[in-house]
């Protein structure tokens, strides 16, 4: 046998890989000519590692992307319907493929590809997809006489790319992906729970972050927390208030989960009242106007029906102050506004002070195709479908209440715990505001999680969390199973997850 030179090798080895980019580049390109149901494939490229700089139109984050590996870019126009206009990309690995399929999700009213996300699923060496969900831009005028846009927008464009994802996967690979997983947040949650209740044989798991699930209910809150701080000037909770209002909650409850921390372990469990900040005397930074108590009041209480006393949408929980300018800020909330002058009133100069919290409100629950509130979960769980939900605490954009609201739903109408617990878990993050930051340990790996339940069987007693400042952890905790919390165990750290244990409150 003849053994090559140690140079020889090299060149040998060098010309291989050569080939094979060549040969991957060629296949990726051939994707252009690929023949799908009212699909259009625009685009089919190689982009070499490093080498992807994203579009700059439709609202496209713009950070960096530097250290992606090689893959083929995808890009693709559906439509599913005369006046659908989706546009979708799906990334597949040039080397070191998973076997695996992550769709990614949206947030607001998307408008745009979700590249960060995708870039994430990719150097996790998965294949990735993500849609526009048929129009551009954040807002919803889109919606304004197009009513098939909206059904694009609702679930259709998310099932379609699916679908044509998973058929490009193949044509590139071979074979498709063994596994298909759904990851997202906010508006990008609410897809998930949507394609969980709508297509149960699109995804094996679906990671589903404060999910946006009762969209029209957290559009009415939006018109209710704005009525209140906008009922007269003397209303107006001014920003700088916000840290009062907090420290104000955290002195009367924070020591109450048994850790003094800056941070609620179970916020349902606080019973604050911010009549304790009413001035005595004149207005001033330290403390509330008759007029501001009334207003707080309002921000925690549950958007009501005032006829039927029927809870429309759970308020804010006591720890979201630091973020209340969403809702309570000058402006009311825009993706709120937006669904009932577009989707609902199709009218852009429609007056939110007119909003009737009966009325009004009974006609936007017609106009459901948007909100994911469908507890029968059972097709997607009978299918093996594993289903992990969060939701933070201290979120100020989607009151939590509302996550708590449909993991009970599902409960009653599959059985009870017992019946879901191997199927689908809630993990309630304290101290998290909306998808991320906040006082508590925000930092988590759900998917790691998500793929241990599915394809090992291993389902999650806890998930470990971190609080990262100033780019270091300085506190760990697990996040557990709903209804359980983290209790401390009495001794050590209080910033070690070690000396907690979920348990019963």
């Amino acid at each position: 046998m003849k053994i090559l030179a140690t140079g020889s090798c090299a060149v040998l080895l060098a010309a291989l890989i050569y080939g094979g980019a060549l040969r991957a580049a060629a296949l990726c390109e051939s994707l252009s000519s690929s023949t799908l149901p009212n699909t259009t494939i625009t685009e089919a490229q190689t982009v070499p590692a490093g080498g992807f700089t994203p579009p700059t139109t439709g609202g496209a984050a713009t950070q960096g992307f530097a250290n992606l590996p090689a893959f083929c870019r995808v890009a693709a126009t559906l439509k599913p319907s005369s006046d659908s206009d989706i546009k979708m990309e799906v990334w597949l690995p040039a080397s070191g493929w998973n076997g695996k399929f992550q769709a990614v999700g949206n947030g607001g009213w998307a408008g745009s590809i979700s590249y960060p996300a995708m870039s994430a699923a990719l150097r996790r060496g998965y294949a990735t997809s993500s849609t526009d969900t048929g129009h551009t831009g954040d807002g919803g005028s889109f919606a304004l006489g197009h009513p098939e846009k909206v059904i694009d927008y609702a679930y259709r464009s998310e099932h379609e790319m699916t679908v044509k994802a998973k058929a490009i996967i193949a044509a590139y690979y071979g074979n498709g992906p063994t596994l298909s997983y759904w990851n997202g947040c906010s508006a990008g949650g609410k897809q998930g729970l949507k394609e969980a209740q709508r297509f149960a044989e699109d995804f094996n798991g679906i990671i589903a972050g404060a999910p946006a699930i009762n969209w029209t209910g957290r559009a009415a809150q939006a018109l209710w927390v704005s009525q209140a701080v906008h009922k007269d000037e003397a209303s107006f909770i001014p920003s700088s208030k916000f840290p009062l209002i907090h420290n104000a909650v955290l002195a009367a409850c924070d020591a109450a989960d048994g850790v003094k921390d800056g941070v609620l372990e179970d916020p349902t469990r606080c019973k604050f009242d911010p009549k304790v900040l009413e001035c005595t005397g004149s207005d001033g930074p330290t403390c509330l106007t008759t007029a501001q108590v009334e207003a707080a009041r309002k921000i925690y209480s549950a958007a009501t029906n005032p006829r039927t006393k029927q809870v429309i949408f759970p308020g804010h929980q006591p720890g979201s102050e630091l973020g209340w300018t969403t809702m309570a800020g000058p402006r009311t909330f825009a993706t709120g506004t937006d669904h009932f002058k577009y989707v609902v009133f199709q009218d852009p100069n429609w007056d939110e002070r007119t909003f009737n919290f009966d009325s009004d409100y009974a006609r936007a629950l017609a106009e459901d195709n948007i909100n994911a509130l469908d507890p029968n979960l059972k097709p997607f769980l009978a299918r093996g479908g594993k289903l992990l939900q969060y939701h933070g605490w201290s979120d100020p954009q989607i009151s939590p209440g509302s996550s708590v609201d449909y993991y009970k739903s599902v409960l009653e109408t599959l059985g009870g715990a017992k019946a879901v617990a191997d199927s689908y878990r809630l993990f309630m993050v304290p101290g998290m505001a909306h998808c991320g930051g906040g006082d508590g340990t925000s930092t988590f790996d759900m998917l790691s999680a998500l793929e241990q339940w599915v394809e090992k069987g291993t389902a999650p007693e806890q998930i470990l969390a971190s609080r990262v400042r100033d780019g270091k952890v300085d506190r760990t905790r697990p996040l557990c199973p709903y209804p359980l919390v983290a209790t401390y165990k009495g001794t050590g750290s209080t910033d070690d997850a070690a000396n907690f244990v979920c348990k019963a409150p």
